[in-house]
């Protein structure tokens, strides 16, 4: 019976180091293929048609502006601003009473500068994975500047480069704030194993 026990503890644990091991080996894999792909600099960043932004809530839920989603237009209005895209694809969820690229839009156009008729809305990016194939597939660009931070972009490229695109990301403002900051890098920690996990079982969110 102790044996049993054991045996059966020993196994439990070889198991769990076994899905740790996968889970930060689906990290690295997604890093690696998006090494060299991300900018911080707008000086290095190589110039592109258009630019992509992924969506994000424009407010936090005590109503207060979403410190991500500003990050985010001041990012993508800095590459306008400096000449690496001629335009924006805002690509987020839309839905009753609630709509991420027309607040993306908004902003762009009133604090940012950006002219109206250069962006261009996607309401139906509800995900990154939906974002990235809509830009390729409905709106036929393939050679983007994604926009978001720096933690997000990995895998926003990672599923670009898999669907034949030549991506490259521009890393908004992060958040340092802790408890926003651990949240949000824990949640995407998995997400990037989702993402490999989709990948290799040849998943695609529109299916």
């Amino acid at each position: 019976m102790i044996r049993a026990i054991t045996n059966f503890f020993r196994i439990t644990f070889r198991l769990l180091e076994l899905g740790v091991l996968l889970l930060i080996l689906a990290n690295v894999w997604v890093v690696a293929l998006t090494s060299g792909r991300t900018y911080n600099k707008i000086s290095k960043v190589p110039p592109r048609d258009c630019a992509l932004v992924l969506g994000t809530s424009p407010k936090m839920r005590s109503g207060v502006a979403n410190p991500y989603f500003t990050a985010r237009m001041d990012a993508v209005g800095t590459l306008y601003h400096h000449g690496k895209i001629k335009k924006i694809i805002v690509s987020g969820e839309k839905s009753e009473n609630y709509d991420e690229p027309e607040a993306m839009k908004h902003f762009l156009v009133y604090n940012e500068g950006v002219p109206e008729d250069i962006i261009i809305k996607d309401p139906k990016g509800f995900n990154t994975h939906k974002s990235i194939l809509r830009c390729k597939n409905v709106y036929g660009q393939k050679n983007v500047i994604i926009v978001s931070q720096g933690f997000h972009n990995l895998r926003a490229l990672f599923f670009a480069r898999n669907n034949g695109m030549n991506a490259l990301g521009y890393d908004a403002q992060d958040v340092s704030k802790n408890e926003s900051f651990y949240r949000n890098h824990t949640r995407e920690f998995f997400a990037r194993v989702l993402a490999v996990f989709y990948y290799i079982l040849g998943i695609s969110p529109e299916e």
